[in-house]
């Protein structure tokens, strides 16, 4: 069997939001749950569980019981089109502090198995296992993922699927093939018999239009991506992009395990309900704007950084979208001034349609530790959606 030259892991947590929700409901087990939504006011008592037949609103799944997805609905999807395919489905709101906190610990018990650990998202990571597992073998390969498996579900309750390849290219494809709890070790020379077969469109970085391109060439497999003509690829996708479809298709990357980078950008940012309009609803949007500078200003801290730059982003009822963004004398963490900021942006925005999507951002970040928080020199205008 051939060695691996390196040991990269992709450790996906499996329906990772809805399995959270099931530890707090263990009785919605083997049901088709869909999470999606705001989370409710107060808590769910019993088994009076709200079902998506009916459900009027603009929310989408972020997602679903594998029992949901054999219904055919998916994340991304929205509720209104997923109570069609699924009336009978159970729909839970969601609970990103919730998802935070285990995701914190996933992270910690992979970690303390390997701490060659790049943090990829709330449930996801690439580890590199090379260290630990020299001789390239790939019982020692299934060893490491085994172990990584007992210690999230230990810490967590939870459990992930995990890929083992030469890169984090085959890595995060390998660790979605034998989902849930599934583990799948891949060398360069099993690429013919197990990567070629699948869609093209299941490597990351071929989005859905370029995998729809694709398709309109004759191109619907992987294994047929391979065996086009690098130039050709080039020709119809551009040089670039054109050599890394071929390149990707072969099963090569370079790239290494990332373990420390410096975030470029914080945002919070939530999708209205209902459209609000800035001055009928004014009071509505002052909570919302005020709750994600909040929630904005508590990222900062938590993570540790400071912004300078503050942005505004708003989406109005017909689509349209418009950041606006200020720099700041000095880089702050203080709600209140994010807020100030994020305020005066708003004033360059002509605001005469309803808001559909409010959101706030910080960047230009530098470590709060760096240097000490600085205040305005000089006051800032009263802001808008006061």
């Amino acid at each position: 069997m051939p060695s691996l030259p390196r040991s990269i892991a992709h450790l996906d947590m499996d329906a990772f939001f809805a399995s959270v929700e099931l530890l707090r409901y263990p009785q919605l087990r083997g049901k088709a749950v869909v999470v999606g939504g705001r989370r409710a006011v107060a808590p769910i008592e019993g088994d009076d569980f709200p079902h998506l037949r009916g459900y009027s609103g603009r929310g989408v799944i972020t997602t679903a019981t594998y029992e949901a997805r054999a219904l055919g609905v998916h994340s991304g999807m929205g509720l209104m089109k997923a109570a069609q395919l699924a009336p009978d489905a159970i729909l839970l709101p969601a609970d990103f502090d919730a998802y935070r906190h285990y995701s914190r610990l996933f992270k910690a018990a992979a970690r303390a198995i390997a701490p060659q650990m790049e943090d990829r998202g709330i449930d996801e990571i690439y580890l590199d296992l090379s260290a630990l597992n020299p001789a390239g073998s790939h019982d020692g390969a299934r060893a490491l993922a085994l172990e990584l498996q007992q210690a999230v579900r230990s810490a967590t309750g939870l459990s992930c699927s995990i890929g083992i390849a030469p890169n984090k290219l085959l890595a995060k494809l390998c660790s979605d093939l034998d989902k849930p709890a599934g583990i799948t070790i891949v060398a360069a020379d099993d690429i013919p018999t197990r990567i070629w077969p699948l869609p093209a469109k299941r490597i990351n970085g071929i989005g859905p239009k370029a995998a729809a391109r694709l398709e309109g060439l004759g191109i619907a497999t992987i294994g047929q991506l391979a065996a086009a003509d690098p130039a050709w690829l080039q020709a119809h996708f551009g040089s670039r992009y054109g050599q890394w479809l071929h390149d990707a298709a072969h099963g090569h990357d370079s790239r290494p395990v990332v373990t420390e980078s410096e975030p470029k950008s914080l945002s919070r940012e939530t999708t209205f309900e209902r459209d609000l309009h800035p001055r009928q609803d004014k009071a509505e949007l002052s909570a919302h704007f005020t709750r994600l500078c909040e929630q904005l200003a508590a990222d900062l801290a938590r993570k540790g950084y400071l912004g300078k730059t503050i942005g505004l982003k708003l989406r109005f009822d017909n689509f349209r979208t418009v950041t606006r963004d200020q720099t700041l004398p000095a880089p702050t963490g203080d709600a209140r001034v994010i807020r100030r900021a994020a305020g005066e942006c708003a004033r360059r925005v002509p605001l005469e349609r309803r808001i559909r999507l409010l959101g706030v951002r910080a960047s230009a970040l530098s470590r709060r530790d760096a240097q000490p928080e600085a205040s305005f020199a000089q006051p800032l205008q009263a802001e808008l959606f006061a």
